[in-house]
């Protein structure tokens, strides 16, 4: 039988430290083709690039017991790249990250790394997306693979519901403070913006982004509550956005 193939991808870059650890945590449980941005593509949601060219060049970063492709493009364009020109066949499974960085709750439509798995999951391809709570450089991606090991094994052996994809993120603790998986719902929660109006040395008007993360959900069961109690939280998401619960209230109005 053949060994399954595995694409790796993420938004912070091919030689990024989290996705390097992701590709040694993945590499037992398959043949890996990595597709990824040849730069930091932080916050790109599900962008796609229309009005210039994407560039692909094939690399040698580690080794040579696997393919390397970075690409100028998006998170997503990777990823459609690899399935449509760049893999030998259909992969069997999508891992995005490990991000720098929470993807939980609200952060979850803005983030390069879960488009690019959400982007697998339209394809019909199993995806995960995993982040680690700490945008540091040096950030400890090691305290985590037992679990992100577990969660890949799962997810190999028993799939995930069409249109469905995992959103794994890990708290930022060393692994002895792990206190394992949480399976539970994305928070509701926002983040509450202001703009710093600023004036650049010719005069002109420039704006520099701040803000301020409020968790607005009191429940014990979101993704928000399990990593501030030291879980692993997985939050199953789908990329339909329809609310189906208000399909019927709408069909009565008068439209």
């Amino acid at each position: 039988m053949k060994r399954p193939l595995i694409l790796v991808t993420n938004d912070d870059g091919i030689t990024a430290p989290g996705i390097r650890a992701l590709i040694d945590m993945t590499k037992e449980f398959g043949d890996i083709y990595v597709v990824a941005p040849d730069s930091p593509q932080s916050g790109m949601g599900h962008a796609v690039t229309i009005h210039s060219i994407i560039q692909t060049e094939e690399v040698l970063i580690e080794d040579d017991t696997r393919k390397e492709f970075s690409c100028s493009g998006t998170p997503v364009d990777c990823v459609k790249l690899a399935v449509s020109n760049i893999l030998p066949r259909r992969p069997d499974l999508c891992v995005s990250g490990i991000n720098h960085g929470s993807n939980s709750s609200i952060n979850v439509i803005y983030s390069g790394t879960m488009s690019a798995a959400v982007e697998a999951g339209i394809e019909g391809i199993p995806a995960i997306g995993f982040s680690l709570q700490d945008f540091s450089y040096n950030a400890d991606f090691e305290a985590a693979r037992e679990y992100i090991q577990k969660i890949i094994k799962q997810v190999l052996n028993n799939g995930l519901p069409k249109g469905v994809v995992l959103n794994v993120n890990i708290p930022k603790l060393p692994k002895e403070e792990l206190k394992g998986i949480k399976v539970c719902r994305q928070a509701d929660a926002k983040w509450i913006e202001e703009f710093d109006k600023r004036e650049d040395p010719r005069g002109r008007t420039y704006y520099w982004m701040t803000g301020e993360f409020k968790n607005l959900d009191k429940g014990e069961d979101t993704d928000e509550f399990a990593l501030s109690q030291g879980y692993i939280s997985v939050v199953p998401v789908r990329y339909d956005l329809t609310a189906h619960h208000v399909l019927m209230e709408l069909k009565n109005w008068d439209l």
